[in-house]
């Protein structure tokens, strides 16, 4: 597809932020978590303006139709790091167009750009779309994933 633009967000861009939010909670069916209890203008303008957050989103004019947000991880063991997409979503109406690919050569470049050792994402089981896009990147690996109890309220 043609027509869209990706976009680093940066700590003036709250307006796309907002754009971002709905975008995942209509896509991941979730409107409460994404937009339920947004904080503030502050708080969003100081998460993205550190460096280890990276949020992208692909636009179509004023519209974003696709948005990924990722966080690199310094590692202790030796001077590397690596990126964890952490949530990628593309507009219902924008999908099989590339937007999604697009993102991720975005975070690749970055990950090149800062010479970070690989970049990682994880799916669910019955995710087959993402499954399937994510296997057209790269190799992958089962793992289990633990939520650890007791920390949330």
């Amino acid at each position: 597809m043609t027509g869209f633009v990706i976009t680093r967000l940066g700590p003036g861009d709250t307006v796309l932020h907002a754009a971002m939010q709905a975008l995942y909670g209509d896509a991941f069916e979730d409107q409460q978590r994404y937009c339920g209890e947004r904080p503030d203008a502050a708080y969003v303008r100081g998460v993205l303006d550190q460096p280890l957050t990276i949020a992208l989103v692909a636009r179509q004019g004023d519209l974003v139709v696709g948005a990924l947000t990722a966080y690199e991880l310094c590692k202790l063991e030796r001077r590397v790091s690596e990126i964890y997409i952490y949530d990628l979503a593309v507009a219902s109406s924008h999908r099989r167009q590339g937007i999604a690919t697009r993102l991720i050569e975005a975070v690749r470049d970055i990950a090149r750009t800062r010479r970070a050792a690989g970049v990682f994402v994880q799916a669910d089981v019955d995710d087959a779309p993402a499954i399937a896009l994510y296997e057209t990147c790269g190799r992958r690996t089962d793992v289990f994933h633990f939520d650890i109890d007791g920390v949330a309220a």
